[in-house]
């Protein structure tokens, strides 16, 4: 009686055990996904803008200098 008593304990713990660490594991994947596509969406915008900053003519801040 107690051994099976030990044996549904053990088993018990270990597929409460199994489904907590499962839980755990798709939270932590699914937290991974979205900082990477947020990450991802962001480099695209900052490498758009930096594409159009250098696409643009270069204009003179200062035309005092040109001149001397």
């Amino acid at each position: 009686m107690m051994r099976s008593r030990l044996l549904w304990f053990t088993l018990g713990f270990s597929v409460t055990a199994a489904s907590i660490s499962q839980f755990i594991y798709r939270d932590l994947w699914t937290d991974r996904y979205a900082l990477k596509s947020d990450m991802k969406e962001k480099f695209d915008a900052l490498e758009a803008r930096v594409s159009n900053l250098e696409t643009l003519p270069t204009e003179n801040p200062n035309p005092a200098q040109v001149d001397g």
